[in-house]
């Protein structure tokens, strides 16, 4: 009887190490759990940009203004009713480099 008790704690011993000392045990459910947290947040901030754009998609869908001023933002884009305005830089001095052009759109 004492050789199967001595069997069954060596079986147990060699279980216990496997748990706590294998690359399967406890450090690699260790690294997947902060794996996952990691995940999480990311994927809450995708959702979170997710939302954002799906409110922008809706404002652009149903609002003018929001249209409007995308057009006029991204595409330069000025109304029937407005006056453009172009402000030309002096010509270049023998001394500096030519500064950018600037426009001006007026209501």
């Amino acid at each position: 009887m004492k050789w199967l008790a001595a069997a069954l704690a060596l079986v147990i011993i060699l279980l216990q190490y496997r748990v706590w000392f294998s690359e399967d045990g406890v450090r690699e459910l260790d690294r997947l759990e902060r794996a996952v947290a990691a995940q999480r947040g990311e994927n809450d901030q995708l959702t979170e940009r997710n939302r954002q754009l799906g409110a922008e998609v809706r404002d652009l869908k149903t609002g003018m203004d929001a249209l409007e001023e995308r057009a006029r933002s991204d595409l330069g884009m000025i109304a029937s009713h407005e006056t453009f305005y172009q402000v030309v830089p002096p010509p270049p001095s023998s001394t500096g480099s030519q500064p950018p052009a600037r426009t001006l759109a007026a209501r």
